[in-house]
């Protein structure tokens, strides 16, 4: 079986950057499941694995643009450090959720600390990075009903990816 439009894949995958420093990878997991066609996954990675079977392997290389799209100047902002009450240190590297103007929240992480301002960050932490995937396809089979109603795999591997 080939993968289309509503399939329900699993794939094992490495991901690197492009000086090959390791970002992420299912190695000792479950694989990454997904629902194809529903942009669960990156929309570079989803259109390399459109056709596949299992057992295929392959590298796949997406630009930052078919990734997690490119770093939004808007996003980075400068805070009073006074706007993080009750947070004894702060440092580089930490994540926070910053609440939007429409009552949602949004993951930040922090990039500067001085004395008086704290730098966050809203990208995401691939954002603007070209994306290497080396990945093998463990599983491809018809979505349920039930996972083509709600956009997503359930089971093994299918949860917020």
């Amino acid at each position: 079986m080939t993968i289309t439009e509503n399939s329900a894949v699993s794939f094992h995958y490495r991901l690197t950057d492009d000086q090959g420093q390791e970002i992420d990878s299912s190695a000792g997991q479950d694989p990454l499941a997904y629902l194809h066609g529903a942009g669960n996954i990156i929309p570079g990675l989803e259109k390399a694995l459109e056709g596949k079977s299992v057992g295929d392997q392959m590298v796949v290389e997406v630009s930052a643009e078919e990734g997690y799209g490119p770093v939004q100047e808007e996003l980075i902002q400068e805070v009073p450090r006074s706007s993080f009450q009750g947070v004894e240190s702060i440092e580089v590297g930490m994540q926070f959720e910053a609440q939007t103007g429409q009552g949602g929240a949004v993951p930040v992480t922090v990039t500067l600390v001085t004395d008086e301002t704290v730098t966050v960050d809203g990208n995401h932490p691939l954002a603007g990075k070209d994306l290497n995937f080396d990945v093998t396809i463990a599983d491809v089979r018809e979505a349920t009903a039930e996972e083509l109603e709600h956009g997503h795999i359930h089971g093994p591997g299918g949860h917020n990816h």
